[in-house]
């Protein structure tokens, strides 16, 4: 179900070819220029461009926060560092920029996304999980995916609750290393939402500086965001 809430030096050699004349040297500084221009643009979409069905629950593994811990512990001995990935998936309303966040229960909320398996390629692991998550339950419903710019990496030092946005130096060994994504949406795709979880559009506003709320991960998503131009396409 849906719910709306409005409060990522070489050593030199000799060259061979001919150096390239002075008018083509700008021209390629000028497409590299553009593309990192665009690389920096997301576009977003009026949320009333979106459809929202629901699906079969998709049960949490733990009851509690010291069994996610546990069981964090007991894969760390099989695997290793755990790796796991976010998407910032973003919509607008009211001209601003919205990201959708998965509720739990009547307080949690947190980014869609989960662990990559070992071996799994991250990129290829987010669309994975994000199609569990918010995929419909045929191959013509399921959201293209274009995972675009990892904007954060957070660590994990030990089986604690709390990730930083560094991995501390006395550290060698962290347990879990955590990336966020910005996923860019289509104009129109449909979300089907698991029954016992609601999809929220938050602002960004809203998040900023929210740690109480959200946790740090979530809530510093806005800064996190600064250097993008959103493109808000009316449709």
């Amino acid at each position: 179900m849906f719910y709306m809430m409005h409060k990522e030096r070489k050593a030199a050699t000799t060259s061979l070819q001919s150096p390239l004349d002075p008018g083509e040297s700008k021209q390629k500084e000028r497409e590299r220029e553009r593309e990192m221009a665009m690389s920096q643009i997301v576009n977003t979409y009026p949320l009333s461009n979106y459809s929202f069905g629901t699906k079969e629950p998709k049960l949490e593994k733990d009851t509690s926060v010291a069994d996610r811990l546990a069981r964090m512990k007991i894969n760390y001995m099989k695997e290793g560092m755990r790796t796991s990935v976010d998407a910032i998936l973003l919509v607008q309303e009211h001209n601003h920029p919205h990201i959708l966040l998965l509720q739990i229960g009547n307080t949690f909320c947190k980014l869609p996304g989960g662990r990559v398996k070992p071996g799994e390629n991250e990129v290829e692991g987010l669309k994975r999980k994000l199609t569990s998550k918010l995929g419909g339950n045929s191959a013509g419903l399921v959201p293209d995916w274009k995972v675009g710019e990892c904007v954060a990496t957070w660590w994990r030092p030990n089986f604690e609750t709390m990730m930083y946005p560094y991995c501390p130096p006395h550290i060698t060994k962290p347990k879990e290393c955590k990336r966020l994504y910005v996923v860019h949406l289509s104009e129109k795709e449909y979300f089907a939402v698991p029954k016992n979880l609601k999809l929220l559009a938050v602002p960004l506003f809203e998040l900023y500086d929210n740690v109480q709320r959200y946790g740090p991960v979530i809530s510093t998503i806005p800064q996190q965001l600064s250097r993008f131009h959103f493109n808000m396409i009316s449709s």
